[in-house]
């Protein structure tokens, strides 16, 4: 196992000592929440008791597998806590996310949760954030002029996310356009604004969401940080 997926499975382990029994949980998409998927399916084997709502087919996939109980929004109102990676960590945890290609369902388990937290390797901190591609989730339909609209928001053209010869499809039906936009100075004011363009399903941004992160080193150390109220 590399040294960088040891730190991710620190960061993913760690972070499931903050689900309590009878906690309703949302279990993130990606290389990180797969480790957090793992312990937790362990501790639920141990006797915990807990209702899970995945971000995503795979995530769903894996943690019917381990025997973690999941439920719908038609059985919840809210989450106690959702657990989850990120692409890039920035200043005061704003967060790119959706390189796996889950972002919407990732913002909506987010944002019904009382609480959100991050796990991830070292690297994923950065001073500011758009040196990772920020995705960008769109309507198939007229999605050639939705491009041309994020283009001028984001000020680079946007690339079709691809797999293999065909656009990359979300769980969602959708398309992401990535866009390498560089450094993002105000992604408040950028997230807001792609929101509002015709098209545009939700944007990776996500922006005074997160409320702490769980930082795994190379060497083993781990960092908490957490969000300014």
């Amino acid at each position: 196992m590399s040294e960088a997926t040891n730190a991710k499975r620190r960061a993913g382990e760690k972070s499931v000592e903050y689900i309590e029994d009878g906690m309703t949980v949302g279990l993130g998409t990606g290389s990180t929440a797969y480790h957090m998927v793992a312990r937790l399916g362990e501790r639920v084997r141990e006797g915990l008791r807990v209702r899970c709502v995945p971000t995503s087919r795979r995530t769903e996939e894996q943690a019917r597998a381990l025997g973690i109980p999941l439920v719908t929004f038609a059985e919840v109102r809210q989450l106690d806590l959702t657990i989850d990676g990120a692409d890039e960590i920035g200043p005061d945890l704003a967060l790119i996310k959706g390189g796996g290609g889950a972002l919407l369902r990732e913002k909506l388990v987010a944002a019904a949760s009382r609480r959100f937290i991050i796990i991830a390797d070292a690297g994923k901190r950065v001073a500011a954030l758009g040196q990772f591609p920020l995705p960008v989730e769109v309507v198939p339909f007229a999605w050639e002029v939705t491009t041309r609209r994020v283009a001028k928001v984001v000020g680079v053209e946007p690339s079709m996310r691809r797999a293999g010869a065909d656009a990359y499809l979300t769980d969602n039906g959708n398309y992401i356009l990535d866009c390498a936009c560089g450094e993002i100075t105000d992604p408040v004011r950028m997230e807001r604004e792609l929101k509002l363009l015709p098209g545009v399903v939700e944007s990776g941004l996500f922006v005074r969401m997160a409320d702490l992160a769980i930082l795994a080193a190379e060497d083993g150390e781990l960092e908490i940080l957490e969000r300014r109220a």
